[in-house]
């Protein structure tokens, strides 16, 4: 039996758990490092104690950058076997964690056999579940309710839940006074909002957040304070609403602490390239280096069909910022529901901006794989090159759809290719064109 609930409380009795050891190796950092670390709260290692299949990451100052997957049931697509296509498709590709969005019907049956067989970590959003789960319609549900929800979700495994907890009535004020373009987008923070304001009760998750806490607390769920007034487009970016719920979520991060509960706090979904590094130096500030998990940030509103790379771009940048986390966005974001090949596109996406950002903030050995496709480049080596790529089916399967007359070269430059040339004449030999076969 251990001596401790939480990750958070080991840290603070100076107990280097067995998590703390894996990803101190992951990360390739002293565990007492780590360990003092998460004492403080500037990272996160979020675990469940009834996920057993994990295979344990650090979120937070310091580490790599992590990323999210997005999936789950919806009622208009309700196909069990295409979403577990994309869980695997996540875990081939190396996302450290996988949020199940499941609204549609009983979820429980699909999340449990997702965290029976991922070794990445799952996060849900309880306040999606509460109707289907309940069987109520949103009005009928009590706060009581939701405290349930919560702890069916910690009760299944879940590592780490968005909770909703900072729009509160001060929040909504600063909302409701701010006139913005696009309103609520959060499909959580819609809901409370209209809770809210249909049974005139404070935000039951802010009112009841000691219980919610204890609940976590007793399996050790990494809480992700949810940014219900995020910007959902670049226009409302950095306005009275988003930055008074920020304000809340700093004060219920150091609550959270109090309790040793692992925090991560949620960051804007739209804004503009110029405002992304001021966000996150104000977030780190106001919320005392939590873990910073942001949605994109999208920075342009123009591209449907293309927000994998509005996405990426933002998401860089935040990363390089001091951003901890990105949850992907796919090119269906805004149009519909991802499929298989979505997924995919969004995850490339994603680890391509965590990766930048890794080498912006000198993460200790993020620049290794880089050095190495480098070398593989000059020695003309494509089986390596392919080894070393994000996608090596991908980048195979472009060389291969256009193949060289000349293995040692490519169809863009062919013999006149530099690697090639110079590689020739540093080793002595000739460059003669005209009278090459």
């Amino acid at each position: 039996m251990n001596a401790y609930k939480t990750q958070m409380e080991a840290a603070r009795n100076n107990i280097i758990t067995p998590q703390m050891q894996i990803v101190a190796q992951k990360e390739s950092i002293s565990p007492e490092q780590l360990r003092a670390s998460v004492a403080c709260g500037s990272v996160a290692i979020p675990c469940n104690k009834n996920h057993a299949a994990l295979s344990p990451e650090g979120i937070g100052m310091g580490l790599k950058t992590k990323i999210n997957v997005n999936l789950g049931i919806s009622g208009d697509c309700k196909n069990y076997d295409i979403e577990m296509q994309k869980v695997d498709l996540a875990i081939q590709y190396g996302a450290e964690a996988i949020m199940d969005l499941s609204n549609y019907g009983k979820t429980n049956t699909f999340r449990r056999e997702l965290i029976a067989k991922s070794p990445a970590m799952i996060g849900t959003v309880p306040m999606y579940d509460a109707i289907g789960y309940l069987e109520k319609d949103l009005m009928e549900i009590t706060a009581r309710d939701f405290l349930r929800v919560i702890r069916a979700h910690a009760e299944e495994g879940v590592d780490f839940m968005t909770i909703h907890a900072g729009i509160n009535r001060r929040a909504v004020e600063a909302f409701r006074r701010d006139t913005r373009r696009m309103n609520i987008v959060s499909r959580g923070g819609s809901l409370l909002f209209a809770w809210m304001m249909m049974t005139g009760n404070e935000n039951p998750f802010y009112e009841y957040y000691d219980d919610v806490l204890e609940i976590l607390r007793e399996y050790d769920v990494t809480i992700s304070l949810g940014d219900a007034l995020r910007p959902g487009c670049i226009d409302d970016a950095t306005d009275a609403g988003q930055i008074s719920e920020l304000i809340e979520l700093g004060s219920l991060t150091q609550r959270a602490w109090d309790k040793d509960v692992q925090v991560m706090v949620e960051g804007p979904g739209h804004m503009a390239m110029n405002e992304i590094e001021a966000n996150m130096k104000l977030q780190k500030r106001l919320c005392h280096n939590a873990p910073f998990y942001v949605l994109g940030p999208l920075v342009t509103d123009i591209a449907p069909g293309y927000d994998h790379i509005t996405s990426a771009i933002g998401g860089a940048i935040a990363a390089a910022s001091g951003a901890d986390f990105l949850c992907y966005v796919t090119p269906a974001e805004h149009l519909r529901l991802p499929d298989v090949d979505d997924v995919k596109e969004g995850i490339i996406a994603s680890r391509i901006a965590a990766h930048a950002a890794d080498i912006a903030k000198g993460i200790p050995g993020a620049r290794a794989r880089d050095n190495a496709m480098s070398d593989a480049r000059r020695q003309i080596d494509w089986d390596a090159m392919f080894d070393l790529a994000l996608d090596k089916e991908k980048a195979r399967e472009y060389y291969e759809s256009a193949p060289p007359s000349d293995r040692h070269t490519c169809s863009m430059c062919g013999k006149m290719c530099a690697v090639r040339t110079t590689k020739m004449i540093l080793e002595g030999k000739t460059v003669e064109f005209c009278t090459e076969k």
